[in-house]
């Protein structure tokens, strides 16, 4: 994870709240009106339903309290804001207790098209309605108890597992191909591109080749992977990650589909 942030963290009340200005809810409001034709074209059912279910706002920045308690009800999760960054340590141990970190923050007007950091609208929007649905919500809080056990080197390489299902996973669907990723479903951008781009690289679900592919933060993706179901996820998320992450690693890294350019 990165070490530096170019925001400040938002710091709560004494009843847990978070104050933010009218300009701030102002700026959810556009993001969320304008990224919503975009999720009903391109984003998966399952994600569009929980969305629904959660009653994510459209007209403010909800508390992590508010989507708490819908979380609580559904699968037991809970979001709990934090410092924009935090480290590997502190994210796997929050995961595993089933408690989602959401950084405090929302962008700025000039940030509005595109983050490099995770910021409350994404996720909110990104990664929360999914926490309502069981088998999505139990491969997370695997997830979280095998980075409690990894060592340092082995976080490294379980990070590209989050970010190839988590942040950036696609789903076939009934519908056809669609996302459900944080990182896709709350960018205006890589949305309709990771679905629609003839020359993006769609791939299997397939652990071992997710574990060894090179991922950046700062670009669209040129590969994705491709589940069939969450079935497939919440099987995969009841093996023991580790070993998998040793053999990944004896393996190597393959090389970066980054030199090439998608348009």
């Amino acid at each position: 994870m990165a070490s530096q942030s170019n925001y400040i963290a938002r710091e709560a009340s004494t009843d847990g709240s978070i104050h933010y200005t009218d300009e701030e809810h102002a700026r959810w409001q556009l993001l969320r009106r304008r990224q919503q034709k975009h999720l009903d074209n391109y984003a998966a059912p399952i994600y569009l339903r929980a969305l629904y279910q959660l009653e994510i706002p459209k007209d403010h920045i909800p508390q992590c309290s508010e989507v708490s308690e819908r979380l609580l009800d559904a699968t037991g999760w809970q979001v709990v804001p934090v410092p924009a960054l935090i480290d590997f340590p502190t994210f796997f141990d929050l995961l595993a207790r089933k408690r989602f970190p959401a950084a405090s923050f929302i962008r700025s007007e000039e940030d509005m098209d595109y983050l490099p950091e995770p910021d409350i609208f994404h996720e909110i929007l990104g990664h929360t309605p999914l926490l309502a649905d069981p088998q999505y919500a139990s491969f997370v809080e695997a997830y979280g108890k095998a980075g409690c056990r990894a060592s340092q080197e082995e976080r490294g390489w379980l990070a590209r597992l989050f970010w190839f299902t988590v942040e950036f996973g696609l789903l076939d669907t009934d519908h056809g191909l669609k996302a459900f990723g944080a990182g896709i479903v709350s960018s205006i951008t890589e949305l309709p591109y990771s679905v629609k781009n003839q020359e993006v690289e769609r791939r299997p679900f397939d652990e071992i080749d997710i574990l060894r592919t090179p991922y950046r933060i700062d670009q669209l993706q040129p590969v994705y992977f491709v589940l069939d179901s969450f079935e497939q996820l919440l099987q995969f998320g009841q093996k023991d990650l580790i070993p998998l992450v040793n053999r990944a690693r004896s393996m190597g890294l393959k090389p970066s589909a980054f030199e090439r350019k998608v348009s």
